[in-house]
């Protein structure tokens, strides 16, 4: 039951409770008596009622669905904002992610507002992976065009297939007969702007006026806007940075503690949760930049926010690194290789303006928390992989992953905020058996996990499956994970790929273990991955495919059936990026 009905119940009981009915749709020539001719046409007034007040924008609302399908979280922010906003033009909003429903299920929808951003190489992201397969589908049943609805898209303008999910979501909905009532958007990385406008559209469009009206009492917002997010962030104070991996590594990772005293409320945090974190970037790379340019960075420059100096601009506001479609087109090139450094390099006579025009704003990482709010009290944890690389000779670095562990100084402060999870939690149920997999720094949400069932005391089984290059160097958080092991906290299964004559990885271990990972999912156990969604995560699910139809003795359809069973009871959870 909906959180409506209570408004529809009260509206016909007041109708039939009537001594006399408002309207007479049951004449006296129906095969009725006057008791039950009364009953009917005051549950038809009831009905009238509930209609009338929808469509002036009463008590009852408009019933609206919002559908999302998010891989970091902001697609599923946005449409709790929709659900706000709803609420405030007469929808009342019911949100859920797209896999969630069927294409089906669409036919007996009339409002819709689709919120969804593109993952990887133009996929979409898990909680719209099989939405999105059956829609394409050549089987897929038609649309009626009494649906209304709209795809408002996030996505990276740096990619090629930049919003292709939103598209083709659009398109396909359009193309089975549904009616498209707002444009589709593309947002790029900073979406706030686009989506606000496509939202105005959207209630503005004739389908969604005529059904929804205007709201008769202010909508009162049942969760309070935090007082710290994305665009508002917490100042607050780096603890330490110290290095995990040895110094022979072939990689720089470094753990991260951050304070969060002063927070308060807004800065509460959960195992599975992620971390924002706005960075500032390289004072060496914002030089070289100017030199480029021919500028000497004193020059003013105005941006979204106001005005600034060129130089402050490109250390705190601006993406000094993507190319994007804009960024060549400002400066008139068709294309360019390398970063925004090598563009301008090409580029002739940039002025100040227009190099700050041609930027997009810098926007804030997302990390996984690696560690324990019980265990770590007024502190975060991160587990950060700093990005070098070598770019025609010129040694590049990542923004945020060289500021957290090389730039900023124990007792800095930095913008952060936390980004809720909807799911990617550790099991409610402390008995659950719970398999983890997480190669190289996807073992940071683990490690919370680990801390936070050993300070819950929960008794339920822990399997670990980490690995890296090297175990001399690339063992990371060591002492703790054999810690837990040697008090039967954790089983490890740890995976080594250049230590032997063969390159050995966790879905390596995985089908060597396969009997054992099976008996373990019988029993109820939850699967999480976290890492590189590209290869480390397409292995794994073949391996646990091939691990389940082996156990069932059965073929691929029947196991992916069966992941999917898990998946849809939140035992199977992917964070990966």
């Amino acid at each position: 039951m909906n959180a409506q009905t209570p408004l529809i119940t009260d509206s016909i009981t007041a109708a039939i409770s009537a001594k006399e009915p408002s309207v007479d749709l049951i004449g006296e020539d129906a095969p009725f008596d006057a008791s039950q001719r009364d009953f009917l046409n005051g549950l038809l007034a009831g009905i009238s009622a509930i209609a009338a007040g929808a469509q002036q924008g009463g008590e009852v609302l408009t019933p609206m669905r919002v559908l999302y399908g998010s891989q970091s979280g902001n697609c599923e922010v946005l449409s709790k904002d929709l659900k706000k906003a709803g609420a405030g033009h007469g929808f009342g909003a019911d949100v859920s992610a797209l896999d969630d429903i069927t294409p089906a299920d669409l036919a007996e929808m009339q409002h819709v507002a689709i919120v969804v951003s593109t993952f990887g190489e133009g996929e979409p992201p898990d909680n719209a992976a099989k939405f999105y397969a059956a829609l394409m589908a050549d089987d897929c049943p038609p649309l009626p065009a009494s649906l209304n609805f709209s795809v408002c898209g996030l996505g990276d303008t740096s990619y090629a297939d930049f919003n292709k999910c939103a598209a083709d979501i659009d398109a396909r909905m359009a193309e089975l007969g549904a009616t498209r009532v707002a444009e589709l958007v593309k947002c790029d990385v900073d979406f706030d702007d686009d989506y606000a406008e496509w939202k105005t559209t959207l209630f503005a469009s004739e389908s969604f006026v005529s059904a929804g009206g205007t709201a008769a009492a202010p909508v009162v917002d049942a969760e309070p806007q935090a007082m710290f997010d994305k665009n508002r962030p917490f100042m607050a104070q780096l603890l330490t940075s110290d290095r995990l991996s040895g110094e022979a590594s072939a990689k720089c990772v470094d753990h991260i503690a951050i304070s969060l005293a002063g927070g308060g409320a807004d800065l509460e945090y959960a195992a599975g949760d992620a971390l924002g974190v706005w960075p500032l970037n390289c004072p060496d790379e914002v030089r070289a930049l100017l030199a480029a340019a021919g500028l000497t960075g004193k020059e003013i420059v105005t941006l979204k926010t106001g005005q600034s100096t060129l130089k402050a601009a490109l250390a705190t506001r601006l993406d000094i690194q993507t190319v994007t479609p804009k960024t060549l087109e400002d400066f008139g090139l068709e294309a360019a290789e390398g970063q925004v450094l090598e563009v301008v390099q090409a580029a002739e006579n940039v002025g100040p303006q227009q190099l700050a025009d041609a930027l997009r704003p810098l926007q804030p990482r997302l990390y996984s928390i690696s560690s324990s709010p019980k265990a770590h009290p007024g502190e975060v944890h991160l587990t950060v992989g700093e990005v070098r690389y070598d770019l025609d000779g010129r040694d590049c670095k990542g923004v945020a992953s060289t500021y957290l562990g090389d730039r900023l100084a124990e007792g800095g402060m930095l913008g952060v905020y936390v980004q809720k999870s909807a799911h990617f939690h550790p099991p409610s149920d402390d008995t659950q058996p719970l398999i983890m997999i997480g190669p190289g720094t996807g073992i940071a949400p683990f490690r919370a996990f680990l801390e936070e069932r050993e300070a819950r005391g929960a008794t339920g089984k822990n399997w670990l499956f980490f690995g890296d290059q090297h175990a001399s160097c690339d063992y990371l958080y060591q002492d703790e994970l054999e810690g837990w092991a040697a008090k039967d906290h954790v089983d490890l299964s740890l995976a080594w790929s250049r230590d032997g004559a063969s390159k050995v990885y966790v879905q390596t271990l995985l089908e060597e273990r396969g009997e054992d990972v099976f008996a373990w999912l019988e029993e109820g156990a939850a699967i999480y991955i976290c890492g590189d969604a590209s290869r480390m995560a397409v292995d794994v699910e073949k391996a646990l495919l091939r691990i389940i139809a082996k156990g069932l003795n059965a073929d691929e359809e029947a196991a992916r059936a069966y992941l999917d069973g898990m998946a849809a009871a939140h035992r199977y959870q992917r964070d990966v990026y």
